[in-house]
């Protein structure tokens, strides 16, 4: 009996070594973890349950029959985070790069399934040269079986790709239906296709950082959400995201102890507009200032910052935010500003998050180039994610509210919920410039009789008070007041229920 004993803790230690001492010193040299130590430091300390420990390839070509390692390059299981499970697989670079064959997809494909039956979210710690070229068209079948999971998945359950090493050719694509991508800085990128075939299809010179870097699709791409400067910077940050989500589509996110009274008046934000309508202002001060304990998580930081998003608490719930940013480009919606935010309004509607919106917006950016752009397209899919969404929605107009962007941005007329304004707000078609211009456009070449034509018409549009009158917004509160307004208003929808028409499913405009 103890030989039989000692024979499974020989086989559970060949497994945990991976690919070799050796390899997990090249690992650690290029400041990376291993795929055990990934896992060790995002779960709970001892709540990791591993599967398929001993699984093994089966491919016989190329001389592969006799380099078999148990695990076949990716470790799988649950665990726990902050006390709730998860379901994760990490792959491991030490054993053949971390390829995907046929025995390592039906790894991940079978916690995956596990995942959508009990209801909790896979996490994908992604490190891996590809698909496994001695295995041909199996690894290639093995991708799709993946792919196929997180489509089933999507909307179920929540799906984060941490991307920590290489993710190259068709494995992008999993990571790409995920809800989240997060990016190592330095060690970590995806392509498509790499710098060789580049520089041979195109004779584009250019390096695996600057065609698939974190930097890259942080800020020009919109691949990923969040860049970190190292793995453990990275699992701990995600160990704190999780706390916003719900474990699955039928649960609401935690709610986690707060010590902020909801009751909280703040005073500076009286000032937070500035006297110069073309003056901006930071939105992020006063997100900050409404959040419990002031905390935000932003996403997306770096990629359309004219529009700002990421989640919050208000009264230990989590809420997403988005806002427009006066401090880039005024606030205006354009191509990216609106996928971006449309995006992030349909993962929150998906899995129960209410959403709070900030509006300055002084309408959508003109020009050939976001017309040639689709921006038509663009800007619908954000109205449409706002229209279909049936999450409680808060609205809070601080300054401008111009024309179509006015609509789009959570109004009342796609069914926003509670819908405030500031005092300082102004709802209208466009700017009283613009107006006036048109308006009187036969009195152009009298700037006095212009200027008090724009004077009257700011005295009867540049405020919130006309479209209060109609009952498109509920309320005009005073800044400071804003948090205590927000948390009733939310507090009040806890229990909303809405129905729509049945259908297979939405076409939103892609």
């Amino acid at each position: 009996m103890q030989e039989i004993l000692q024979e499974l803790e020989n086989r559970r230690a060949a497994a945990r070594l991976g690919g070799g001492q050796r390899r997990i010193d090249a690992q650690h040299s290029k400041g990376k973890l291993t795929a055990r130590e990934r896992i060790d430091v995002f779960l709970d300390e001892g709540s990791f349950e591993e599967y398929d420990m001993f699984v093994a390839h089966r491919c016989i070509d190329f001389g592969m029959a006799g380099t078999q390692m148990p695990g076949d390059g990716v470790i799988t299981g649950w665990g726990t985070v902050n006390g709730r499970q998860v379901y994760v697989f990490a792959q491991d670079f030490s054993v053949f790069g971390g390829s995907v064959s046929e025995t390592h997809a039906q790894k991940i494909c079978k916690i995956m399934d596990m995942a959508v039956q009990n209801g909790a979210p896979v996490i994908g710690l992604n490190d891996s040269g590809g698909a496994r070229i001695q295995e041909g068209v199996s690894s290639l079948a093995a991708y799709g079986e993946i792919f196929q999971r997180n489509i089933l998945a999507s909307g179920v359950v929540p799906q984060i790709s941490v991307i920590m090493g290489p993710c190259a050719g068709g494995a992008v694509y999993s990571p790409a239906m995920t809800d989240f991508i997060f990016m190592v800085r330095d060690t970590s990128y995806m392509f498509v296709t790499g710098p060789d075939v580049v520089k041979t299809v195109t004779n584009e010179v250019v390096t695996a950082e600057e065609l698939g870097g974190a930097k890259t699709h942080t800020s020009k791409s919109s691949v990923a959400d969040c860049a970190f400067d190292n793995d453990v910077e990275t699992l701990v940050a995600l160990r704190r995201f999780m706390d916003f989500l719900p474990s699955n589509n039928r649960e609401k996110p935690p709610v986690r102890p707060f010590f902020d009274d909801p009751e909280r008046i703040d005073n500076s934000l009286d000032t937070l507009i500035p006297d110069n309508p073309n003056k901006p202002y930071d939105m992020k001060e006063l997100i900050v200032k409404v959040a419990d304990e002031g905390d935000f998580f932003e996403l997306q930081e770096a990629f359309a910052p004219n529009i700002v998003t990421g989640f919050i608490r208000i009264e230990g719930q989590a809420v997403g935010v988005v806002a427009n940013q006066p401090m880039v480009l005024a606030g205006v919606l354009d191509i990216n500003s609106s996928r971006k935010a449309a995006r992030f309004v349909r993962f929150c509607d998906c899995f129960n998050i209410p959403i709070l919106t900030f509006v300055d917006v002084p309408g959508f950016l003109p020009g050939t180039t976001q017309e040639y752009g689709g921006v038509i397209k663009h800007g619908a899919k954000l109205l449409y994610a706002y229209g279909e969404a049936t999450v409680p929605k808060v609205t809070v107009i601080t300054r401008k509210a111009y024309g179509g962007a006015y609509v789009v941005m959570a109004s009342k007329h796609i069914q926003g919920d509670v819908n405030y304004a500031w005092p300082t707000s102004e709802v209208a078609v466009m700017g009283s410039k613009g107006a006036t211009e048109i308006l009187y456009r036969s009195e152009l070449n009298d700037p006095e009789k212009i200027a008090a034509r724009t004077k009257e018409y700011e005295d009867r549009f540049a405020n919130p008070f006309v479209a209060a009158e109609r009952g498109f917004i509920d309320d005009v509160i005073m800044p400071h007041s804003t948090r205590r307004r927000v948390a009733r208003a939310f507090a009040a929808l806890r229990k909303k229920k809405t129905e729509t028409p049945w259908k297979k499913h939405d076409n939103i405009p892609l």
